[in-house]
């Protein structure tokens, strides 16, 4: 029985141990170990963490298989009205093409149009096969957008949108 909840900043370790077990497998072909490391040392160190949460008002959920962790996903809104932001969303490997994942995406979706969404957003590292997994839920590429993260690193993505 899946079930989705509201993370707190109580719960950034539970983040953090998620982020340990699911980044490496998922990203281990698309970047060098080092951008692997740099990245999640960068985005999901406790200040970060706190801060996407507090300052920057992400709003973090947690999926659980029963009792068991496993993925998570955060969104937020933008500048723009009506548009809000996949931020993240992960789930640990044993769980990917079940369906868990559109569980996922959907418990997303029915918060952002609760909040009045009316579009959501993401970016998708351009070599990702994730991409494919968005297409086939609605989203369609808006535009290409590289981003420096520091240290030589880029994210190279697509921005992808779906109406809701």
């Amino acid at each position: 029985m899946y079930q989705i909840r509201t993370a707190t900043v109580n719960d950034i370790p539970l983040i953090q141990q998620l982020t340990d077990e699911i980044w490496r497998p998922t990203y281990r072909d698309l970047m060098t170990p080092e951008q692997l490391e740099y990245m999640i040392t960068l985005m999901y160190n406790t200040a970060s963490l706190t801060s996407q949460m507090t300052e920057k008002q992400h709003e973090f959920v947690l999926l659980y298989d029963d009792q068991r962790p496993i993925g998570f996903a955060s969104y937020s809104t933008t500048e723009e009205t009506g548009v809000y932001k996949l931020q993240k969303i992960y789930l640990h490997g044993d769980y990917q093409g079940k369906g868990v994942g559109k569980f996922l995406l959907d418990s997303v979706i029915e918060r952002v149009k609760a909040a009045s969404a009316t579009i959501l957003e993401l970016d998708v590292k351009r070599d990702n096969k994730a991409k494919s997994f968005y297409e086939k839920q609605g989203f369609t590429v808006l535009k290409e957008k590289d981003t420096s993260i520091g240290n030589g690193y880029w994210m190279k993505d697509y921005v992808m949108r779906r109406p809701l």
